[in-house]
């Protein structure tokens, strides 16, 4: 270790090393990144702490250093694998409660362990608003059965941000099912026959623990389709959240993106036009996404529908983040694009000059009346035989505009990709207002991670066949187009937070966000969708056809691209959109999308309105 050598550069190393010393692996290093995903190969990635190092922050990562530690060391996952539930909800709990048995193994024998343990898991939880739970739905009971697990096979009573979660749950158990819990510190150390007790808990819980292997009775046949499922903790190997766990081709940092998770919107009632101008739900406004009345596809055996819409919900950024945590998250983004701002500023310059230029005003001169041309005074002072000119400002074509942009919100989109979506919105945002183009900037996605309340409703209901949606939606509102950049930069930081990117529904998504628009007074609207793959959603898929979702997106982009005033452009990032949208692009990578946003924008200023459909133009929103 050189005296030059920065502080976090030492605290890199000192942290790998402890990882490898707990896991007793020498193949093991640590990076820090702005969005952790547990282990990439032989890659520890943990969260980025503040340059100066604060202790709370020191001891958050280490927790999450210990976490992935004792689970290379304690955790077998061939056999884990082996010995997983088929059903969903019973494999998350299975998932939670071995993950609990890795870190409890640690912090019976090291001390430094558990204080770090403890002080991750209070902030994990209280980022997930957990803390804040004043029902049982708020808090999923995988993580309550881990907690207590934990307390079960340590002794040591629940983090702060866990004790209210843990209140609302631990007397509504069944006591077979606490009993079981006590048991499970004396099988800790042998996994087979903690697997085996976890599976009776289960059965206590109603659940079906079979696995993959075992044969499905009757009762089982139509959940069959669950099995596909992938756990987001498992996917990224250490409890945290994520949708994809296949590597893409973006880059080295992105070694994680795997297919994009999309969003549909509803469309089984027939009751009530959705697109007769600003909707139910008043622009900017939080409330319950709206529902879509296909009418020409609702009498369809397979339209596309929705279990339940009560739990979904649209909702500032702001409310989902306190303001200290939305600064910091801020900062951490302008940090991270500190080398990309210049080179999306200077593209931004280029289109704030040509929108400029097409605002600017022209004049004809010469003429028998209109406004006198001063500027010609001259030459009748010099001649009176000169007569006096005119002239008269001609009109322009340039149409008061609106832009929002839809940014998809799935976990797949966790890293690199998002940081620069939201860095490129931002920056948008800022030149188009300078323009006097309004920009409102929007987010999709789910509130829960395979199903929420919805798909809990369902299973209650017996599990009725063709349900369609089985997930909650959560649309994010960063910036609605009235208010001004300044007062919601800070808003598109709340991207960056761990938990917020989840599942998608694309469709839905796009119809909420074309709705929005049509509620606008400007002239020209435009809806330019930003994503990274097809819309999915395991709760959903796992009982309707596979093409469910997509075939909706098709549906509601042809709706909009044939019937709609509003211009629908769509940026795909590894991913191909031209199959979905007739104006599309597709980039590679993650850093072309400042450039291709800005690219794709300035087309559409350019394009006269002769190039405009007139049969979209004929429409004019009607049904």
């Amino acid at each position: 270790m050189t005296q030059s050598e920065q502080p976090l550069e030492r605290f890199r190393r000192a942290t790998g090393a402890a990882i490898r010393a707990i896991a007793e692996r020498d193949d093991v290093t640590a990076a820090f990144v702005p969005n952790p995903q547990g282990l990439v190969g032989s890659e520890a990635r943990l969260p980025l702490p503040s340059r100066d190092l604060p202790i709370d922050e020191i001891a958050q990562v280490r927790g999450e250093a210990d976490t992935l530690a004792l689970k290379l060391r304690h955790h077998d996952g061939a056999l884990h694998a082996r010995q997983r539930p088929a059903e969903s909800a019973a494999r998350e709990i299975f998932d939670a409660v071995e993950q609990a048995r890795c870190e409890s193994l640690g912090m019976r024998h090291m001390a430094g362990v558990a204080a770090n343990l403890d002080a991750a898991w209070d902030e994990r939880y209280r980022s997930r608003g957990y803390n804040r739970a004043a029902s049982r739905e708020e808090a999923p009971l995988s993580e309550v059965l881990r907690v207590l697990a934990r307390e079960a096979m340590t002794g040591q009573a629940p983090p702060a941000a866990a004790r209210a979660m843990v209140d609302l749950w631990r007397p509504a158990l069944d006591p077979r099912v606490l009993k079981d819990l006590g048991r499970l510190s004396e099988r800790a150390a042998d996994q087979v026959a903690y697997a085996d007790a976890v599976r009776e808990m289960l059965d206590h819980l109603d659940m079906d623990s079979s696995t993959e292997d075992e044969p499905l009775g009757d009762e089982d046949s139509e959940s069959q389709g669950e099995d596909a499922e992938t756990d987001p903790n498992e996917a990224q190997g250490e409890g945290g959240e994520s949708d994809a766990d296949s590597p893409s081709s973006l880059e080295g940092e992105l070694a994680e993106a795997g297919e994009a998770e999309g969003s549909d919107e509803q469309a089984a009632e027939v009751d009530g036009d959705m697109m007769s101008g600003a909707g139910d739900e008043e622009p900017g406004r939080p409330g319950r996404p709206p529902d879509f009345d296909d009418r020409r596809n609702a009498s369809r055996e397979d339209a596309y529908r929705t279990f339940s819409t009560e739990f979904d919900e649209v909702v500032e950024a702001d409310q989902l983040c306190d303001a200290d945590e939305l600064g910091r998250l801020r900062q951490l983004l302008d940090q991270q694009l500190a080398h990309l701002h210049g080179v999306i500023a200077r593209l931004a310059n280029r289109l704030q000059r040509r929108l400029l230029a097409k605002q600017t005003r022209a004049w004809n001169f010469n003429l028998e009346e209109g406004l006198l041309d001063t500027a010609r005074l001259a030459r009748v002072v010099v001649n009176p035989a000169h007569s006096l000119s005119y002239k008269q400002e001609k009109e322009t074509e340039f149409r008061d505009t609106v832009v929002s942009l839809l940014i998809d919100n799935s976990g797949s989109m966790r890293g690199r990709p998002i940081t620069v979506a939201a860095m490129s919105a931002d920056i948008l945002a800022h030149t188009l207002e300078r323009c006097g183009v309004k920009v409102e900037i929007l987010g999709f996605t789910t509130r829960m991670w395979k199903g929420g309340q919805s798909r809990e409703r369902w299973i209650a209901a017996g599990k009725p066949a063709g349900p369609g949606r089985l997930n909650d939606l959560r649309h994010i509102v960063y910036k609605p187009a009235d208010a001004p950049w300044r007062r919601t930069r800070k808003n598109l930081g709340l991207m960056l937070r761990e938990g917020i990117l989840k599942e998608n529904i694309d469709g839905e998504a796009l119809l909420w966000a074309h709705q929005r628009l049509l509620g606008r007074p400007e002239q020209r609207r435009i809806l330019m969708v930003i994503s990274d793959g097809a819309p999915v959603d395991d709760s959903t898929l796992s009982v309707n056809p596979g093409n469910y979702l997509e075939r909706h997106l098709r549906e509601a982009i042809d709706w909009i691209e044939t019937r709609s005033p509003v211009e629908l452009v769509a940026i795909g990032i590894g991913h191909d959109v031209t199959r979905y949208y007739r104006r599309a692009v597709t980039i590679i990578d993650a850093e072309q999308l400042g450039g291709t946003m800005l690219e794709k924008l300035t087309e559409l200023f350019d394009e006269e309105p002769a190039h405009e459909l007139p049969a979209r133009r004929r429409a004019g929103g009607r049904r």
